[in-house]
């Protein structure tokens, strides 16, 4: 039975088997997504592909309520309809979504993906979650702000001026901005904060960023950001500056370099999360999970049409290179 209901900030999709007389209902799954049912994604696909390998098969042994949405502050209202539908685990993708299911729950298990740091959000230790809360993190946010910097001056080693594009309605992971700060002081790189609160602002800062002197953006992850990459990809084109990520998506979509784990990766090993919690497994007794593999993505197409040469070297430590 499909079913499909609207309402402010996400869709909702639920799928649920037939079932006979008497049977007890199937377990459900709530998922707070970023973007839309029409938007791609690996990531989704390939975390479906797992619960189906593990023996999980939607609308069969599972139903699946999809939350989506393209803001953060969206999701407190997702995660509470979510809540009240009494789903069996939820996962969360991103540390927005976490913070906002959590919010609304203190019972339900939680499959977070993606979070930087899970003791901000209560999380007693990696080895020992204890609560409702456990899942994957993209590592020690002063490791990926430090790494992606260097690979930044890497890339462009003239660069001294670089703005941070920071969605403001973001709390689940403030403390990012410390380790930023102290990685660039290292390198001698000047950060200007630019300060999105909807879509709309998205032209506005990178038209500051040029008229301040910034000479490449750098995007903090947020909902609103990976659902508006093609956006912020062409507004990067518009004003030549280079756009560098934590994930992959938004150098696909146009920006130059990423560096992050990844995404793909962490979204299959949440259905091993989610499989263990539908089989009886407290979320206190599964440790968080850190990224072993980082990797490097360079849109050299990009390169080429904003003028910049890439360093062979940089090229060839490349996890994957779009040309």
């Amino acid at each position: 039975m499909i079913s499909r209901r609207a309402f402010v900030g996400g869709s909702v999709t639920l799928l649920a088997a037939p079932l006979a007389a008497g049977a007890q209902p199937a377990p459900k799954l709530a998922m707070l997504l970023t973007g839309s049912p029409t938007t791609p994604s690996p990531e989704r696909e390939a975390f479906m592909r797992q619960l189906g390998a593990l023996g999980w098969v939607e609308g069969e042994q599972l139903a699946v309520d999809r939350r989506w949405s393209d803001a953060p502050e969206k999701l407190g209202r997702l995660a509470a309809d979510a809540v009240r539908g009494n789903p069996t685990v939820i996962l969360a993708a991103g540390p927005d979504a976490a913070r906002a299911a959590q919010q609304a729950t203190s019972t339900i298990p939680i499959v977070m993906i993606a979070a930087t740091d899970p003791r901000i959000m209560g999380v007693a230790s990696f080895a020992h979650p204890r609560g409702n809360l456990t899942g994957l993190t993209i590592g020690p946010p002063e490791v990926i702000n430090e790494k992606g910097l260097q690979l930044l001056k890497e890339a462009l080693p003239g660069v001294t001026r670089v703005a941070v594009l920071w969605d403001v309605a973001r709390s689940a992971e403030a403390p990012t901005t410390g380790p930023m700060a102290a990685a660039a002081r290292v390198l001698r790189l000047r950060l200007q904060h630019l300060d999105v609160k909807s879509v709309r602002d998205f032209e506005a800062t990178f038209a500051q960023a040029t008229k301040e002197n910034a000479e490449c953006v750098v995007i903090v992850e947020s909902p609103r950001a990976v659902a508006n990459r093609t956006l912020i990809a062409e507004l990067g084109l518009k004003h030549r500056l280079p756009i560098m990520s934590q994930f992959s998506r938004i150098v696909e979509a146009g920006g130059l370099m990423s560096y992050g784990p990844d995404l793909t990766d962490l979204f299959r090993r949440a259905a091993v999360y989610v499989d263990k919690i539908l089989k009886g497994t407290k979320p206190a007794d599964l440790p968080v999970e850190q990224p072993t593999k980082f990797e490097l993505v360079i849109n050299l197409k990009t390169a080429k049409a904003l003028g910049l040469a890439i360093p062979p070297s940089l090229l060839a430590r490349a996890d994957q290179v779009i040309e």
